[in-house]
């Protein structure tokens, strides 16, 4: 699948750029770009790893572009302005030390400056051109342009290890804000590109006509969730340094909000239970976290938070949720059966039967703990009994009924 070049809506640059000349009017005063910056500096860092990286702000229409410095340059999203280049050659580097452009995802402000370098700087295609490593599923017009330079072109797919300024870089897959979209891990130093994927104090809109679900960018986020973020070079924004993972889940945090269908934060518990409404567990589990973050002794949290790990089938988890809840309430009729259920999971079924009991005492027309008692019974070759459970016996018939006409042709005329 491929999409069309798409230019992202203009998104409003940081003020603190630096002073601004002295004597001129608030209205006439416009904030200093920083121009090309290392690493090193804007984390006011010794690093030696990060001496080696150039950082230009995005501004108007375009994004963060970030080089690389090693036996030749390796440029990560190129923006959409070459006249930012004219500075960076000013420093000692020269456009046929450009060998490697990565893209984070296809969209205009990212990629355009690959165009720009080629037609602004002749000797760089003369020189043998570059390599522009993208995914599969970035716009066809990016790569076959660069290829009419003598460019080549490497289609990536995620899980790749690319090497990038003498340091290997794992690609992951990050789709959602576009289909395209991957982000760069080089887990020694904890640093992440991460393009639009997660931005500090905003999230990215979902660009339905470049391939983006917000379905795919809950999978994009979370596989940024694994891994132990540190500093994360974002495609628009201040880089940060130690609290990447916080930015990851800010991020996490406002798709959540968006899949739920509200503007603004809402209590995590209720957050949570629109979650499972949707089947998002995960989901649902790490809002539960944040509510006992809040207040670690919040049962109804536990209680739901158990729901989802046995759903997930991390039972023992569940189990020593629900034993919390239980020694603070030994009649909560919901824990009782929710034990049930986790101890049918690991196929403890004398232990299941027990709580079951306990719970059909407290309410004996109660479903569930009826249901996952059948269940159990059977599980453990009581056929009989199982059978002798009505609640039970109606949902077995029912999905019996189902796998026959399922499974039986249909009559021809």
């Amino acid at each position: 699948m491929t999409q069309n070049i798409h230019h992202e809506d203009r998104r409003a640059s940081p003020v603190e750029w630096g002073p601004s000349p002295e004597g001129d009017s608030p209205a006439e005063q416009e904030p200093q770009h920083p121009g090309w910056l290392t690493l090193a500096e804007v984390f006011n860092s010794s690093d030696p790893f990060f001496e080696k990286f150039y950082y230009l702000l995005g501004y108007d229409y375009s994004s963060n572009v970030y080089v690389i410095k090693g036996d030749y340059l390796t440029i990560v999203d190129p923006g959409n302005d070459y006249t930012g280049f004219m500075d960076l050659f000013k420093l000692g580097f020269r456009p046929e030390d450009i060998k490697k452009i990565v893209l984070t995802h296809g969209h205009r402000d990212h990629s355009m400056g690959a165009f720009e370098l080629l037609r602004a700087y002749p000797e760089l295609a003369e020189s043998g051109g570059f390599e522009l490593l993208l995914h599969k599923d970035s716009p066809a017009e990016l790569k076959e342009v660069v290829k009419k330079f003598g460019c080549r072109v490497t289609e990536l797919q995620g899980g790749e290890i690319l090497e990038l300024g003498g340091d290997d870089w794992e690609v992951i897959y990050t789709p959602g804000h576009t289909i395209d979209g991957l982000s760069f891990y080089h887990a020694p130093t904890q640093t992440a590109f991460t393009g639009d994927m997660a931005i500090p104090h905003a999230m990215a809109e979902v660009d339905a006509n470049a391939g983006g679900r917000l379905d795919h960018y809950l999978f994009g986020i979370k596989a940024l969730l694994k891994k132990d973020i540190a500093n994360l070079l974002p495609g628009h924004g201040l880089p940060v340094v130690s609290i990447g993972k916080r930015v990851v889940e800010q991020t996490y945090e406002s798709l959540m909000l968006k899949i739920i269908g509200v503007e603004k934060e809402i209590p995590w518990l209720d957050g949570a239970k629109a979650l499972v409404s949707k089947g998002l567990l995960e989901e649902a589990v790490f809002c539960c976290d944040r509510e006992l973050a809040r207040e670690p002794e919040n049962l109804m949290a536990m209680q739901l938070k158990a729901y989802c790990l046995t759903d997930m089938g991390r039972c023992e988890e569940s189990l020593a949720l629900l034993n919390q809840v239980l020694s603070r309430e030994g009649d909560n009729l919901y824990a009782l059966t929710a034990t049930g259920h986790a101890l049918l999971g690991l196929g403890r079924y004398p232990d299941s039967f027990e709580y079951l009991d306990r719970a059909l005492k407290i309410k004996p027309d109660f479903q569930d703990a009826q249901m996952y008692k059948g269940m159990g019974l059977y599980l453990a070759g009581r056929f009989d009994e199982a059978m002798d459970i009505d609640t039970f016996r109606m949902a077995f018939s029912e999905r019996m009924k189902e796998e026959i006409q399922k499974n039986t042709p249909s009559a021809t005329p």
